[in-house]
């Protein structure tokens, strides 16, 4: 069996967003994945690549507590945000999700005019600034303002499906968070729009901290600052539980990575 990790010391000299020790996801009584030590840097972009199955998805929504929906989903073993333990009694989990915006898989426009899509956040935490300013501000901001700025009023459904992921990231940029979870956000995409997405994470880096979740390991070499991979093995009960191998900058778990695993994933072995 793969040995916890000891605490990484890969983010050394950066400013640490997120630490994760030493934890545990769980649902109901099965362990999804076992003894994670993460340290996310800010104003890079961490990316979790790794098989299907091995806890990626489950680790990223941990840290908007977006697993708190399912109610058998809980954790043992701490995470903080800018030293705050992020599951604390006292932490409001809405507030959270302010500051840690989400892109899923597959775009999800509200199904509201391109304008109200960028609005409606904003309105329901009582923003009182120019909402004109805010949403040509979070339209540029995603790459997106000079393909619909004439088409405010019209429908975000009306849009291709890369205009449609950038339009969520838009969404997210407008209530102002300080970082960006994305969730393979370029896998319903085509090869154009995702190089769109891929540019548009350059320039949202100088602003916000992202952690994305791949399964594309050209993407994430050519995307992420840090990599960490994830695998998962057989348990005794059938079925399977994901495990952190390895985290480092990019450069060094696509080039010389330390772990043999490491090596046959990032090399096509496996996975």
């Amino acid at each position: 069996m793969q040995s916890e990790q000891s605490a990484p010391t890969a983010t050394a000299g950066l400013e640490r967003v997120f630490n994760v020790e030493n934890t545990s996801y769980y649902y109901g009584s099965n362990m999804a994945v076992r003894g994670v030590n993460l340290e996310i840097p800010g104003k890079k972009i961490t990316a979790f690549i790794g098989p299907s199955g091995c806890g990626k998805s489950t680790v990223l929504r941990c840290f908007n507590r977006l697993n708190d929906l399912i109610p058998s989903a809980h954790i043992k073993g701490r995470i903080t945000y800018h030293g705050v333990d992020l599951y604390s009694k006292a932490v409001d989990p809405t507030e959270l999700r302010r500051r840690i915006g989400m892109v899923f898989q597959k775009p999800n426009p509200f199904p509201k005019s391109i304008y109200d899509n960028i609005a409606f956040g904003a309105r329901i935490n009582g923003y009182q600034g120019d909402m004109d300013e805010l949403v040509e501000q979070s339209l540029r901001g995603s790459a997106l303002w000079d393909e619909v700025k004439d088409k405010l009023k019209e429908s975000g459904l009306s849009l291709s499906g890369g205009q449609q992921q950038r339009l969520c990231i838009a969404r997210a940029i407008a209530i102002e968070p300080e970082v960006i979870l994305m969730d393979e956000p370029c896998s319903a995409l085509d090869p154009i729009s995702t190089l769109k997405i891929e540019e548009l994470m350059q320039q949202l880096k100088e602003n916000y901290t992202i952690i994305i979740v791949t399964h594309n390991m050209q993407q994430a070499s050519r995307v992420s600052d840090k990599t960490a991979f994830f695998n998962a093995e057989a348990t005794e009960a059938g079925g399977k539980v994901g495990y952190l191998v390895e985290y480092d900058d990019t450069q060094v778990i696509f080039s010389n990575p330390q772990e043999e695993y490491t090596r046959d994933y990032v090399s096509g072995r496996f996975g």
